[in-house]
């Protein structure tokens, strides 16, 4: 391959040619049979498996949810027993904050990350099949913990001493913990690779101030994830061994302190939070703008307030301990920052509220869905920033006011945008539309019920109904609440259904999409729907943030962006490696091909995970050697080793 490329239009557009789109599909295509599927790291086949997977967490997260319900609908219900409630609700918390809400949203980015980036994959391939394979592992591996006597019981914050052995002689806890030490592997891996991808794998002349909101929104959390993810699983970890070798960390009789539990899941749990709301935020912001017919208000603002919002959000974890007897000072002090973290929350509400005003908005069902989050994103922002002071969250911090601002926050404001962006990029992975219809039916389904579900639950908590209580007596004046709270459950539960049903059906009978059905601004919508394995026949340069609306936006420049000109790299697997700041390319990246190595090293780490259960030390030993095995195959250079070819000159024609 050449050094130096001239992109002077050719007799025939790369683009448009046959031989070199079948060049393509031959290198980039995952082969058929299963055999292709386990080893695959196409990066929509992974970022499907991300959507299916998390989604099937969320139905059994809500199963588990409608449970709970059911005893909770009228006073002194008795059809679970204490124990399985606990259950119940410890494994519904665990489900829907980890094993659903950041997976889905990893979903999208990954399916989307390298179209709205002009790439051809994620910069490491092989580790981004291997975090989907350990994330579906460890999910599966708590969930075992229901054949091995019993599930986590002590709440998906998992409080010591509640969970010190002691008290909680069983294995839930362990399943727990140890799942969530290969969970945030998981996290971990993507996170590494989502920050890569976006600095070194983009189109040329995409610099960051052309970066789409949702790929700011990823980016933020997977740094955020990067510091938060290892206090998590050190502390996991710790618990674990203060189980089952003896150690002491949390045990106030042998040095330890119980406190330092709570300091540590909460420097990673309240980042958490802004780790699953940032990218849906992204999500909006990208989404809403293409049925406002407009472009986002405010995209420098927003994308400065993303940033802010994860750096403030690590200096607020106290703001769940305000009631476990910290000194005043530090109170103050973590009070002051749950005030301000509302600012840059605000800047992208009127961001969208503007989008929306000064727009023309096409009332589609994916714009319902965006436009409903602003609303749910204030209500659960409100609830919040009441706990910020001091002596009202002692007031409201163990009463279901905080069950209600937890769903607003976790739910509602991860929910709307995830089935908002179904509906919205399910032409592009499908290349069908959703039935309009019956998504207008899910849309007033879905937020009927969870308002109906989630917002009585303020004023249950203001009347004083305790949280964590499988049941309760009468006359308190909770009943009613909390029979509305069941109806709307179920209603939210019927709408989720709806919307399996929808995509059960459009994919079979839905209306033909074509490329760009909505007619939006970005890169992904310039390939065909659903897109080649290679996303990309030419690698695109890009001049502006919205390279398709250029020709209607004056300030944008006419026709500077050229989609269908260029070096078609096909002689392997490649994309182009660009400057971290400009955009600017300088290499010529030769990417890996299918391995089974992702699939293989999950399994052994889980196993390593069964073994560490069952304090079998031989078995980990031997795990262990297969773990070192793998890593040197997973990087032992080819035999053939792919040389990075420098890229030195691109002439573009902007005319």
């Amino acid at each position: 391959m050449k050094d130096t490329y001239d992109n002077r239009t050719p007799a025939l557009s790369p683009a448009d040619d046959p031989a070199n789109a079948a060049r393509l599909r031959q290198l980039w295509e995952t082969p058929p049979g299963l055999r292709g599927q386990l080893a695959t790291v196409d990066h929509k086949i992974i970022g499907i498996r991300y959507l299916v997977t998390a989604f099937l967490f969320l139905v059994l997260g809500g199963l588990e949810a409608l449970m709970m319900r059911l005893q909770l609908a009228h006073a002194d219900q008795h059809l679970l027993s204490p124990a399985q409630y606990n259950q119940m609700f410890s494994m519904h918390g665990i489900t829907m904050i980890f094993l659903y809400a950041l997976p889905v949203l990893s979903g999208f980015s990954n399916y989307l990350w390298p179209l709205l980036l002009g790439s051809r994959d994620m910069a490491f391939p092989r580790l981004n099949a291997f975090s989907y394979w350990i994330y579906l592992f460890s999910g599966i591996f708590i969930y075992t913990s229901f054949l091995a006597g019993g599930g986590p019981d002590s709440g998906w914050f998992n409080y010591v001493p509640y969970t010190a052995l002691n008290y909680n002689p069983g294995q839930g806890i362990d399943f727990y913990a140890l799942g969530m030490i290969l969970f945030g592997i998981s996290t971990t891996a993507g996170s590494i690779n989502f920050i890569v991808t976006v600095f070194r794998t983009r189109a040329p002349g995409m610099s960051l101030n052309r970066l789409p909101i949702l790929i700011w929104g990823t980016l933020t959390a997977s740094l955020g994830n990067l510091l938060a993810v290892p206090a998590v699983s050190l502390a996991f970890f710790m618990l674990w061994m203060d189980r089952r070798i003896g150690t002491r960390f949390f045990d106030e009789g042998g040095g330890g302190d119980p406190l330092l539990w709570q300091h540590l899941f909460w420097m990673f749990g309240h980042p958490w939070v802004y780790a699953i709301v940032l990218p849906a935020m992204g999500i909006v912001s990208d989404g809403l703008p293409t049925f406002c017919r407009r472009p986002l208000v405010g995209y420098t603002p927003v994308a400065l307030s993303t940033v802010a919002t994860m750096f403030i959000g690590f200096g607020v974890w106290v703001h769940h301990m305000f009631a476990t007897g910290l000194p005043a000072l530090s109170m103050s002090f973590f009070s002051a920052a749950s005030f301000i973290i509302v600012i840059p929350s605000a800047v992208a509400v009127f961001a969208w509220i503007a989008t929306i005003w000064l727009g023309r908005p096409v009332f589609k069902v994916p714009f319902l869905f965006f436009a409903s989050f602003v609303l749910l994103f204030v209500i659960g922002g409100v609830s919040g920033f009441m706990t910020a002071a001091v002596p009202l969250d002692w007031q409201l911090t163990d009463t279901y006011f905080i069950v209600a601002h937890l769903h607003y926050v976790l739910l509602g404001i991860n929910v709307f945008p995830v089935i908002g962006g179904v509906y919205f990029w399910f032409p592009k992975m499908t290349g069908r539309l959703l039935d309009e219809r019956l998504g207008r039916w899910n849309f007033w389904t879905l937020f009927i019920g969870f308002n109906l579900a989630f917002f009585p639950m303020h004023i249950s908590g203001l009347l004083g109904m305790p949280r964590r209580v499988y049941t309760y007596p009468a006359g308190y004046g909770w009943d009613t609440l909390n029979f509305i709270t069941t109806l709307g459950a179920f209603l939210f539960a019927a709408g989720v259904l709806l919307f399996v049903f929808n995509v059960a059906l459009s994919l079979r009978r839905g209306e033909i999409a074509g490329p760009n059905p909505w007619y939006a601004s970005t890169l992904e919508w310039a390939v065909s729907s659903p897109p080649p394995p290679y996303n990309f026949a030419v690698i695109p340069t890009v001049a502006s943030r919205h390279p398709l609306w250029e020709t209607h936006l004056p300030e944008e420049g006419s026709g500077r962006s050229i989609l269908d000109q260029g070096a078609p790299l096909a002689e392997a697997r490649e994309t182009f490696g660009v400057t971290a700041l400009d955009g600017e390319p300088d290499v010529i990246l030769r990417m890996p091909t299918d391995s089974w190595t992702p699939l293989v090293m999950a399994l052994l780490l889980t196993a390593l995970g069964y073994g560490a259960l069952l304090r079998n030390w031989a078995l980990c030993g031997w795990v262990s050697v297969g773990v070192v095995g793998c890593l040197l195959v997973w990087l032992w250079p080819p035999a053939a080793p792919a040389k990075t070819l420098k890229y030195r000159t691109m002439d573009v024609r902007y005319d």
